[in-house]
């Protein structure tokens, strides 16, 4: 494999939207064993094993988007589209890598295999079809996340035994990603309007106002049902206090000022730039992790 084409190929990975798979490192925090070596260093291969199948799963989405992305003003930038990376080399290499890393899952733990096949079956028919059904499309990316906050869970428990999960993090993870990816199909739609090109199948169906309507109902859902979550009887027995609560004022400004982007500035299609550019969020982000630790940590 020549240089261009090796350049390509890492490009066609896409390691900027790996901050995705951060969420495995949740199960670390929930279960208090962020101190933990063995903790640590589990989360930490299932993180990379996640990239591995993300990296995996972007490259075999831009085979089969080639053809449309080909059309698309911005996306037909894309080596596969470009023609920078040919489709058999992209084909092979995401095979190669969805092999390897799911036989690493699976030497992880049997409940982390499961979860981390189980990803790659629902991104597969995320990229051979239900992409192209409205709402059914964003669904299909928050249950991607769940999925995540689960393996998260499912890593450690080879060396933590049974992690509890609760389902009200379960929802708010859903609901999380429902709100990230409505705001990205706005901000899509926003640009195609603008620009009068053709739409992704699925953008066919939405419109402005019922994508205003899905943003701002996920955002209200989402911040709620985090407060529930730190009052919630499991969680107080969990981490014997109600202080969890306090952590909300960060997520409603790390929300609200992603909020501000996507109505204001029309910057909801990148959610991954947002996370690594945009300093509010970023605070927003360290604030919310800096008082989690800091109040679980007190009361262990």
């Amino acid at each position: 494999m020549n240089a261009g084409t090796a350049k390509a190929l890492l490009v066609s990975l896409r390691p900027r939207q790996w901050t995705k798979n951060l969420l495995l490192f949740a199960g670390l925090v929930f279960s208090q064993s962020a101190a933990e070596l063995p903790s640590i260093v589990r989360a930490t291969l299932g993180c990379l094993v996640f990239c591995l199948l993300s990296g995996a799963v972007y490259l075999f989405n831009d085979c089969v988007d080639a053809p449309h992305d080909r059309r698309h003003p911005l996306k037909r930038h894309r080596p596969i589209a470009a023609g920078r990376l040919p489709v058999a080399v992209a084909k092979r290499w995401a095979l190669g890598l969805a092999l390897a890393a799911l036989a690493a899952s699976w030497l992880l733990g049997v409940g982390f295999g499961a979860t981390a096949s189980a990803f790659v079956v629902l991104n597969l028919g995320y990229s051979l079809g239900l992409k192209r059904f409205v709402i059914l499309d964003v669904v299909g990316i928050a249950v991607s996340f769940v999925l995540r906050a689960v393996a998260s869970v499912e890593v450690l428990r080879p060396v933590q035994g049974a992690v509890p999960l609760s389902p009200w993090l379960i929802l708010c993870t859903f609901l999380l990603a429902l709100f990230l990816g409505f705001a990205k199909r706005r901000a899509e739609f926003v640009q195609e309007e603008s620009a009068n090109h053709a739409a992704r199948p699925s953008l066919r169906h939405y419109g402005r106002r019922l994508l205003d309507v899905l943003v701002l109902s996920s955002f209200a859902s989402t911040l709620m049902a985090y407060v529930l979550y730190t009052l919630a009887d499991g969680t107080v027995a969990q981490f014997g206090t109600t202080r969890l609560v306090f952590t909300a004022p960060f997520v409603a400004a790390g929300l609200g000022r992603y909020l501000v982007l996507v109505f204001k500035d029309d910057r909801g299609s990148r959610p991954h730039e947002i996370l690594l550019t945009d300093p509010a969020i970023q605070v927003a982000v360290l604030g919310w992790i800096t008082c989690v630790c800091l109040i679980i940590g007190l009361h262990r």
